[in-house]
């Protein structure tokens, strides 16, 4: 099994959303599908991955979970 940055998403009930992006992001984006599929044998729609990666970065940001906690109060 590979090993990527993204764990195994768990079940989730996604909310519709468009967005524009740029053909090499896509591109990436692609790869990155096939990346996650090689490592959990997993097709995973490419949205479901993006919501994933969102929540990941989102997660990560320290600082934005600092100023989240601060208007929260």
């Amino acid at each position: 099994m590979a090993s990527i940055k993204l764990g195994k998403l768990p079940d989730r009930k996604p909310v519709k959303m468009a967005i524009m992006i740029s053909p090499d992001l896509k591109r990436d984006l692609d790869a990155y599908a096939l990346a996650y599929r090689e490592a959990y044998g997993a097709n995973e729609p490419l949205s479901d991955l993006i919501s994933a990666m969102l929540r990941s970065f989102l997660d990560g940001d320290r600082a934005f979970l600092k100023r989240r906690q601060e208007m929260s109060q």
